[in-house]
């Protein structure tokens, strides 16, 4: 978290190359040297944490249906690949066909402490206790260790109660709002100041924001971490007006 590195976060793993929130998207997005790995969270009927992106799992597997209504054994029987393969050709590789929805404890078995990890709590009011649940996978694998580096797991989310009720577990660990309506303007300084009372940072759509709204999250203490930026020019851009980072789907093409 320190506000003079300029942080590339991969998200949902490296998106681009592989097919999201899979174990293949996540070990390039290491190999490639992203600072973070982005893991979207949600729970199945069996109070499982897996990592998928949207509510429903149709459109990245071969199923159909409501995560929070699917066991995960249910889950682990879509293929959560071949559909990349399908829709990105030129990316295409037969490792994919056939991979998996992981687990976070399978992500975090996977990778332990040799990578950082930026988790986000999805649509928490529909996976009720997610909170508890990633709070207590990541103390049974000591990442919320004194001893590691600050920042090695970040959470974020849209929601200020989720956010909140993670800080009555941890005083300690770093906080992201993401806002997909930011409050620019003359009211952007009372939002902001809002939000670092709980978190050191805010993530959002860069096409939403104008400069001085980074100034002024800057001014306010707030770190600024810009979604879903895919291009080497588009980052220049914000890295030079001051923002701390951008999640990018495409790393190889933010290098700057």
């Amino acid at each position: 978290m320190d506000p003079e590195k300029f942080l590339i976060i991969a998200h949902r793993g490296a998106s681009v190359q592989a097919p999201e929130h899979t174990m293949a998207a996540y070990r390039l997005a290491k190999e490639l040297e992203a600072d973070y790995l982005e893991v979207d969270v949600q729970m199945s009927k069996d109070e499982v944490l897996v990592s998928i992106h949207d509510l429903t799992v149709d459109r990245t597997t071969d199923g159909s249906g409501v995560v929070a209504d699917m066991m995960l054994s249910e889950l682990k029987q879509l293929d959560a690949g071949s559909w990349f393969n399908r829709k990105y050709p030129d990316m295409a590789k037969e490792e994919y066909v056939g991979q998996k929805i992981p687990t976070l404890q399978e992500i975090i078995e996977e990778f332990g402490e040799s990578v950082n990890y930026y988790i986000e709590t999805k649509k928490p009011e529909e996976n009720e206790g997610v909170e508890d649940e990633l709070f207590e996978l990541l103390g049974q694998y000591n990442l919320l260790d004194e001893s590691l580096p600050e920042g090695k797991v970040v959470i974020q989310s849209f929601s200020e109660e989720s956010l909140k009720r993670m800080r009555t577990f941890s005083q300690t660990i770093p906080l992201i709002k993401l806002e997909k309506d930011p409050v620019v303007g003359p009211d952007a300084r009372r939002r902001l100041e809002e939000i670092r009372e709980y978190a050191i940072g805010i993530g959002t759509y860069f096409e939403r924001i104008d400069d001085d709204y980074v100034k002024t999250a800057k001014e306010v203490g707030l770190l600024v971490h810009l979604y879903t930026v895919n291009s080497a020019e588009i980052a220049e851009k914000w890295k030079a007006v001051g923002a701390h980072g951008i999640f990018t789907d495409n790393i190889p093409g933010t290098r700057i």
